[in-house]
């Protein structure tokens, strides 16, 4: 009876993992497919005929390139700021040891708790009051605030696996406190540096509802112009969109393989199994 037992709660877990992953993956896999659908209209999955017409419409269409540009720009100047900003804090939290510390970390990662409509509101109102009508700048201040969490509960969890005993050791040895830094914390901290970076790139490059409060008629990002024509004009394009979202990501995560490893990324932490740094 006990080994029936056993054998049934294998089976539902497996059975679990498997609707599990298909209810992840199937929604990925329809849109895929529905961008290369070939018909003049929205209609029943799987389609009939397949062609390029959607990519083709989305690569000449002025409103989706504008879009994706602005997110590309977006993302890749917001990721620079919020990392340099978030490791520079992250470090500072992790070396203060006075009264309030759990306070500022709060403070610090209050944006991952608050709702993006709510930050997205209070961010119109902020720009209104001061002046700021560019839809770039407020786009810009905007990705920086929602992404520069992720650099910082990033790094403060590398920097938390780093042995203190190492840099003691590499001062009492004669290195500088900068030189202790930058020979053994900040190897031992990449890649939690790294990971902070790809979380905020991949997050402003998605991001939706704050930068609808933000967005200007001229400056927008793709996931707002998708937004908009859902509501404006419903067609296929809005898939073939989807999927070069998509791409971005698949391309992300394989630079970061070729140039980290997804291992060493977020698989093996600080130290790797043999003891040594990874």
């Amino acid at each position: 009876m006990k080994r029936f037992i056993d054998h049934a709660a294998a089976w539902l877990s497996v059975a679990n993992l498997v609707i599990v992953l298909i209810f992840l993956v199937f929604p990925i896999i329809v849109a895929i497919t529905m961008s290369f659908d070939g018909r003049e209209y929205l209609g029943r999955f799987p389609p009939p005929v397949y062609s390029l017409r959607w990519y083709e419409r989305f690569i000449s269409d002025t409103y989706y390139l504008t879009g994706l540009a602005t997110s590309l720009k977006l993302a890749t100047i917001a990721t620079i700021v919020s990392t340099a900003a978030g490791v520079c804090t992250a470090i500072g939290l992790d070396r203060y040891e006075g009264p309030g510390k759990q306070a500022l970390e709060t403070l610090f990662l209050s944006s991952l708790v608050v709702p993006a409509v709510v930050i997205g509101f209070a961010l119109l109102l902020s720009f209104a009051m001061v002046g700021v009508f560019d839809g770039f700048t407020r786009l810009l201040a905007g990705h920086i605030i929602i992404t520069f969490p992720y650099t910082v509960r990033t790094t403060l969890a590398g920097l938390v696996g780093i042995r203190k005993t190492l840099t003691e050791a590499a001062m009492s040895l004669g290195a500088t406190e900068r030189r202790a830094f930058w020979d053994i914390t900040f190897p031992l901290a990449r890649t939690g540096m790294v990971a902070g970076a790809v979380f905020a790139f991949a997050f402003s490059m998605d991001d939706v509802a704050v930068s609808l409060f933000l967005t200007s008629p001229d400056s927008y990002t793709l996931p707002v112009a998708m937004v908009s024509m859902m509501r404006t004009n419903f067609d296929l394009t809005i898939a073939a969109a989807s999927v070069v979202l998509m791409v971005f990501t698949f391309a992300l995560i394989l630079f970061l393989d070729w140039a980290v490893g997804l291992d060493r990324l977020i698989g093996k932490g600080v130290f790797s199994s043999q003891g040594e740094p990874s």
